[in-house]
Parts: structure tokens; C-alpha cells; sequence
């Protein structure tokens, strides 16, 4: 009698699997595809909102005196955001980053408009799976073309989240502050 169910279940389950391969295949091709029609664009604004690490801060504040905000667009819609604080030291929270892009702003006018010589993500989200670890890639390579930035250090928040997420994209820890952590992303 059991050798009778193995003879039918068998046959199922091999079925069952082939079609979930197959279907896994397929959203892994479209994953990628959405990966690579993906670009770079620096973003006038965001939707604040919609900013999981730090909400309170203003769209003014996100591009003034030497800050950006940084988007990966596909097919005419944002499905990253990274925002960036151009400095020459590194803060340990989001007034010393106010402070120190303002200085690096003002110290830019002497210096041809090449704002600080480090750059400081202070917050990152994605609405599409990818779309974190794609912008952090991006943004990674603008920089080392830049001919002024020569680190890529975080601000983060105090979370396992954003440790996680640093980790698995190849940052290293720098210093726990009492608020914040910063990570540091090898700049060759």
C-alpha cells in the first residue's frame, strides 16, 4: 500500500517543485531587470514621509548648504532614496552634520565648489526589494569618481536594522555614539 502512494506523490511533488522553479526564475529575471534599467538621479525633493530613518527633517534642510538627495529611478518612478551631507569631519549626529556641511559649504567657495571630502549618508529607504543595496552600489561609484570625496562614512541610527544593512553591504563600523553609529564604506 505505501509503495502505491510513493509511485503517485511522487510524480506531484517532482511536478510541484519544477513549477516552483520556474516561477522563481521568472521573478528573479524580472528583479533583475528592474536592476538594470535602474538610474542615478539627484532629486529637488522627497516625500518626507515616507522616510523610515529620520521623517523630521525638511526637504530645505535635505539641500541646503552642501547636502542632497540622491534617487533611483525606474520607469519614471523613485524607488530608492539616499541623503547625503557633504563635511570634512565625521558627525555623531545630526546637528554636528548641520554644523559641519555648513562649514564645508562655506570652506567650498575658496576651494572651486568642491563641497567636503567626505560624504555622509544620513538616511536611506527603498520601496522596491534591491532598491536599498542598488542605491548604496550608485551612489559608491559617484563618488569614487569624484575627485574630492575620499570617504563614505553613515550616520545611522541605533538599530539592528540599519547595523544589518551596513554589515551586509560591506561597511565597517567605525564608532557607537550616543545616538547614532557610523559605518564607513572602503573608498579605493
Amino acid at each position: 500500500m505505501i509503495k502505491i502512494l510513493n509511485k503517485k506523490f511522487n510524480p506531484r511533488i517532482k511536478a510541484r517543485i519544477r513549477k516552483n522553479r520556474q516561477a522563481l526564475n521568472k521573478n528573479l529575471d524580472n528583479f533583475f531587470e528592474w536592476v538594470k534599467g535602474a538610474e542615478l538621479i539627484e532629486l529637488k525633493e522627497c516625500n518626507t514621509k515616507e522616510d523610515p530613518v529620520r521623517p523630521e527633517l525638511s526637504n530645505e534642510f535635505r539641500t541646503g548648504y552642501g547636502r542632497k538627495i540622491f534617487g533611483v529611478k525606474y520607469q519614471g518612478e523613485i524607488h530608492a532614496v539616499m541623503c547625503f551631507a557633504y563635511t570634512n569631519e565625521i558627525p555623531k549626529s545630526v546637528e554636528e552634520l548641520e554644523k559641519f556641511s555648513h562649514d564645508a559649504f562655506l570652506q567650498s567657495a575658496m576651494r572651486d565648489q568642491n563641497v567636503g571630502q567626505i560624504a555622509i549618508a544620513y538616511t536611506v529607504w527603498s520601496k522596491k526589494k534591491g532598491g536599498g543595496k542598488l542605491i548604496v552600489k550608485e551612489v559608491f561609484k559617484k563618488i569614487k569618481k569624484s575627485n574630492h570625496l575620499n570617504r563614505l562614512v553613515t550616520l545611522s541610527p541605533l538599530t539592528e536594522m540599519a547595523t544589518k544593512f551596513h554589515s551586509k553591504n560591506g561597511a565597517k563600523l567605525l564608532q557607537v555614539n550616543e545616538d547614532t553609529q557610523n559605518f564607513e564604506y572602503k573608498v579605493l
